[in-house]
């Protein structure tokens, strides 16, 4: 376990988070859903009665937000969610994709969406869903591919919003989650 740590307790579970430097002044709490059916299960329940009614379809980006969408759109009866992939795959046809940066991701990625996507989005009311917002960078790029497939974008979700994200009205959250000073060498 890391030396530095932080008590995480969101829709009724508690997961002690590792405290971890993504540069040299900032850190974060590693808040990990990939693998956790109790977090995951708990948190897509609670999200569910907080989305807007209005929302047809759910799209996240690959990959920590597939287990939470498959879970929430279970919970709201939906047969279908979307996932933006990181890159364009061979099997794409007519594809469309946008830039992302994140703090949690080092550089600039893609988001993508293939043809058959763009139409399960097309004219429908879209709620964005990730695990953690924190600048805003993966749901800014959200946006646009939603917009670029012809979605109406009705909500933007996640379990915790991180840092500032926390005091913004315009995301869906469950939990705020504060940032960290990295610490100093010999700190540890």
């Amino acid at each position: 376990m890391a030396e530095r740590t932080y008590m995480l307790k969101v829709a009724g579970v508690q997961r002690e988070l590792p405290i971890l430097d993504v540069t040299d002044k900032l850190a974060i709490a590693g808040f990990i859903m990939l693998g956790d059916v109790e977090l995951t299960d708990a948190c897509a329940r609670a999200l569910a009665a907080r989305v807007p009614k209005e929302t047809d379809i759910i799209l996240t980006a690959e990959t920590k937000g597939i287990p939470l969408a498959a879970e929430l759109a279970r919970c709201l009866g939906m047969k279908r969610y979307v996932v933006a992939r990181k890159s364009v795959k061979a099997y794409m046809e007519n594809a469309v994709w946008v830039e992302d940066r994140s703090i949690t991701t080092k550089g600039v990625q893609q988001l993508c969406l293939d043809g058959v996507d763009i139409e399960r989005i097309r004219g429908r009311n879209v709620l964005l869903l990730d695990d953690v917002v924190s600048t805003g960078g993966s749901m800014k790029a959200l946006t646009e591919l939603a917009e670029k497939a012809g979605g109406r974008v009705v909500g933007e979700a996640c379990v915790l919003a991180e840092g500032a994200a926390a005091e913004r009205s315009d995301i869906i959250f469950l939990e705020a989650l504060p940032l960290f000073e990295a610490a100093r060498q010999g700190d540890l």
